[in-house]
This record gives C-alpha cells, structure tokens and sequence, in this order.
C-alpha cells in the first residue's frame, strides 16, 4: 500500500525513518525543500540554498529518498529535488503522539490525531 494511503507505520519502519533525520544536514536539507514546496528545487540550487554541495548532498539525498522522504526527478539535464513525503510525515508524527499519556497517572490517553 502506498505510504499517502497509510495511517500506520510499524515500529521499524518509524525507526528507519527517523534514522535518516538523525542528521543536522539531511534535517536541513530536508526543511529547505519543504520551504520549496512542491516544485522543488534543481540539485544545484539546493546545493546552494542549504550550503551542503557535491558527494555530501548526493549522499544525504540517497537516504532521505530511501527512506521515502524525498524524490529526485529528471528534467533533461537537471535533477529536481522534491519533498514529495508530506503524508509520510504526518503519519511519522501521528506515530510519535498516538500513545500520548497512555501510562499516565489518571490513566487515561489522550488522542492526539
């Protein structure tokens, strides 16, 4: 199922995509194509926006789309970056909230989603 029509996500599946925010670069880069919105932005420019360039970018934008948090599409000679995963991230922070205060002293959760 696609990830746009999913609610939940199991625990590995959260800790691989977290994993790949655990970074001050891919979090950076990550929030600089989302500022984009939905266009996105030519390597290049991403490059110069986040001030992360080269092998480093190519590397970063490797795990961000690995773990479905970007796509990278060709355009002739250029690659646009896109933060095409909003879904994807609405869903991680209902992972993060869904058991909000479920242990806590009154015993009652509250639904955060």
């Amino acid at each position: 199922m696609d990830m746009s029509q999913r609610t939940e996500i199991d625990l590995s599946e959260a800790a691989t995509t977290f994993a790949a925010l655990g970074s001050e670069q891919r979090l950076h880069v990550l929030r600089t194509l989302v500022r984009a919105g939905p266009d996105g932005l030519a390597i290049g420019e991403l490059g110069a926006r986040s001030g992360i360039t080269g092998s480093t970018l190519t590397h970063h934008m490797k795990l961000l789309s690995a773990a479905g948090l970007v796509d990278q599409i060709k355009d002739g000679r250029r690659i646009i970056c896109i933060a095409a995963a909003f879904e994807r991230m609405q869903v991680m922070s209902q992972f993060l909230l869904k058991e909000c205060c479920a242990d806590s002293a009154d015993g009652e959760g509250q639904d955060h989603g």
